[in-house]
């Protein structure tokens, strides 16, 4: 192998090792998410709120959107990793109501 192929094989190694982490993290928040929304699942069945909130789920979207600006993330992107999100934070509110 030549220099060049050795350091690119080094970089290469660094950035999945990094990726791989930033994967366990995205993982281990997503789960940390999870529980706090179930709990609000259970809280709103408990008390007979509407399982969705459209004008907090808006807000939630704007927000995000201008955190992913901020990150230098599309944005697009960031709007419809959220809506994938909370449709599943939806449909365990609603199961809650069940």
């Amino acid at each position: 192998m030549s220099d060049a192929t050795t350091r690119a094989a080094a970089l290469l190694k660094e950035h999945r090792e990094s990726i791989d982490r930033l994967d366990a993290i995205l993982i281990y928040t997503l789960g940390e998410r999870f529980k706090h929304t179930q709990a609000v699942g259970r809280l709103k069945a408990t008390n007979d709120l509407p399982p969705s909130d459209p004008t907090r789920e808006a807000a939630q979207i704007a927000r995000l959107e201008d955190l992913a600006n901020r990150a230098d993330l599309d944005p697009e992107f960031a709007k419809k990793f959220l809506r994938f999100v909370i449709d599943e934070v939806i449909r365990h509110h609603e199961q809650h109501q069940s």
